[in-house]
């Protein structure tokens, strides 16, 4: 399975390599869709055109990349806030049986909750509101993030540039990428981040008061997605606001920015006292002080080891978050800690096609622009190396930054090599009608790992298939997972809703004979199962005294 990954990773990324080398020779002249869309970009429904864009070629794709299943522990969580939200619910209570359904990343104290910033369940939420599928709000959610793109882009570049942008961000963050296809995030961040640079140009340049307040929930939406980065970069672009904008126009400006962040912050406010008990407990906060061992910050000790009823958290915890943070804190494990943060982040980002507008944007470090880039990237930089975990959505935030990196190289690449220019928008549909083609192929392929343009992030987690089973059983059930001692605890199958008891299937963890007797009489009316989650496949049979 790992060579398939490795084999089909790397003809891809090969395909690409060579695409972009045969762009060396491609045709400078003009051809007339390239015309049409001049027209286009010059019209103020360019951005609305990209958002419609990226859900269009979403649905598109939907046989071969069908509504995504959990598998991810973030997504559990985060689909347990859209199903509270859903209820008119901003919290669950408690459940009397709660240390039977512990597991990774939701809250059981104070109230029963995910542990994460609201938004992204709010927007899922929604999906399940309208439509009944959760999946419908990151739909939209991506179309918008491409909408959002291509508006902040407008504020830095000509029209034909922005339009440039938001359509590559369409075709390679709004199709395959696992910001596309699962319930982790990353395209709410990156709208917040569009929002905040697209508004800091148009603010510099006009000084109006409308544009501080698109700021402004630029970075409502980044503290509700990724507060630490998404804070870090609204008071880097609020440090060049206040230095650069217009003077005059300041104290209209800051009103209109307050106005905005002031009643979100009573939001938040009002939301953390519900969910976690104090108006200033920040959501992930409480996790972390009850199971972590590892800190958010490198610069932290860990903490002392709580007691852990459950082996599968002792693991999770103690054996796989430990050791890498523990490594980080070295001088050695901080340089592979960081390679690989840019590692991943080239290959999710960038890629062979993108490889050259990235390093043609460093011949253009003279211009105004390219040094705000840098300095903001710079600035998100730094924070991210203070903390020992990474995934791509977390440089959401940044991503119009990269993008308007990738305009600026590709404007300094237009004067010497035009050809290569456009040729870099006809390499990424090559590319995805290729990916598309392996969709649709009946050669056997895994494609999650790494998290490119063309993957999806998943774990090899068999709680759909169980979860199918047993709807197709009928009546209610009691699920009593059971581990080995060799058990990844990436693997976990212990999720629940957020109404547990209305629940047609109630998952909980194996206790012991004895530790089970009270979860057996409270749900005396279900059929009670034991999964033998480690196996392959995994084993479903009926609960024996």
């Amino acid at each position: 399975m790992r060579f398939l990954v490795w084999a089909w990773m790397n003809l891809l990324l090969l395909m690409e390599a060579a695409l972009v080398a045969v762009s060396l020779k491609f045709a400078k002249r003009s051809s007339p869709p390239e015309k049409a869309l001049r027209r286009l970009a010059g019209h103020r429904a360019a951005p609305l055109a990209v958002g419609l864009l990226a859900m269009i070629l979403r649905l598109a794709v939907l046989p071969i990349e069908p509504i995504p299943t959990p598998t991810i522990h973030d997504e559990f969580s985060y689909l347990l806030a859209a199903d509270t939200f859903a209820h008119g619910r901003l919290a669950n209570p408690t459940h009397p049986l709660w240390r039977h359904f512990e597991t990774m990343q939701e809250e059981f104290q104070p109230t029963y909750a995910s542990m994460y910033p609201p938004l992204q369940g709010l927007v899922l939420a929604a999906g399940l509101v309208f439509t009944g599928v959760a999946f419908a709000g990151m739909w939209v959610a991506v179309g918008v993030m491409c909408a959002a793109i291509c508006w902040a882009l407008r504020g830095w570049f000509p029209p034909g540039w922005a339009l440039l942008g938001g359509a590559l961000a369409a075709i390679r963050l709004g199709i395959f990428t696992y910001w596309a296809n699962s319930y982790w995030g990353g395209a709410l961040a990156a709208i917040g981040g569009a929002l905040l640079i697209g508004a800091l140009p148009r603010f510099l340049r006009s000084g109006r008061a409308r544009y501080a307040a698109v700021g402004a929930a630029g970075a409502v939406i980044l503290v509700n997605t990724r507060p630490y980065e998404g804070l870090v970069l609204s008071l880097a672009v609020g440090l060049i606001a206040l230095i650069s904008g217009p003077r005059r126009r300041l104290t209209k400006a800051v009103l209109a920015a307050m106005a905005i962040v002031v009643p979100a912050g009573a939001l938040m406010a009002y939301y953390n006292w519900r969910v976690f008990g104090s108006p200033a407990t920040l959501p992930y906060s409480v996790n972390r002080r009850t199971y972590a061992v590892a800190q958010v910050f490198l610069f932290q000790k860990p903490a002392p080891a709580p007691h852990y009823l459950h082996q599968a958290l002792h693991d999770y915890y103690i054996n796989w978050e430990l050791p890498y943070f523990l490594s980080a804190r070295t001088p050695g494990g901080y340089v592979r800690m960081m390679t690989s943060k840019v590692v991943k982040s080239l290959q999710f980002f960038i890629g062979p096609v993108l490889t050259l507008p990235l390093l043609a944007a460093f011949w253009t470090w003279r211009s105004r622009r390219t040094r705000t880039f840098l300095f903001l990237l710079a600035a998100m930089g730094a924070a991210m190396a203070l903390v020992p975990w990474y995934a791509p959505h977390y440089a959401a935030p940044a991503t119009v930054l990269i993008w308007g990196l990738l305009i600026q190289g590709m404007r300094a690449l237009r004067l010497r090599w035009p050809g290569i220019v456009r040729a870099i928008p006809v390499i990424c549909v090559v590319m995805l009608v290729a990916r598309v083609a392996m969709g649709f192929s009946h050669i056997p392929f895994v494609l999650t790992y790494p998290m490119t343009w063309a993957t999806t992030g998943s774990e090899p987690i068999h709680r759909a298939e169980v979860t199918r089973q047993l709807h197709s059983y009928g009546g209610r059930h009691l699920v009593i997972v059971h581990y080995r001692p060799d058990h990844d605890p990436l693997l976990e199958y212990v999720f629940n809703d957020a109404d547990i008891d209305a629940s047609e299937i109630v998952w909980a963890r194996d206790m012991g004979e004895e530790g089970n007797e009270d979860l057996l009489r409270y749900y005396r009316d279900r059929k009670v199962w034991v999964l033998e989650a480690d196996r392959d496949p995994p084993e479903l049979r009926s609960y024996s005294r």
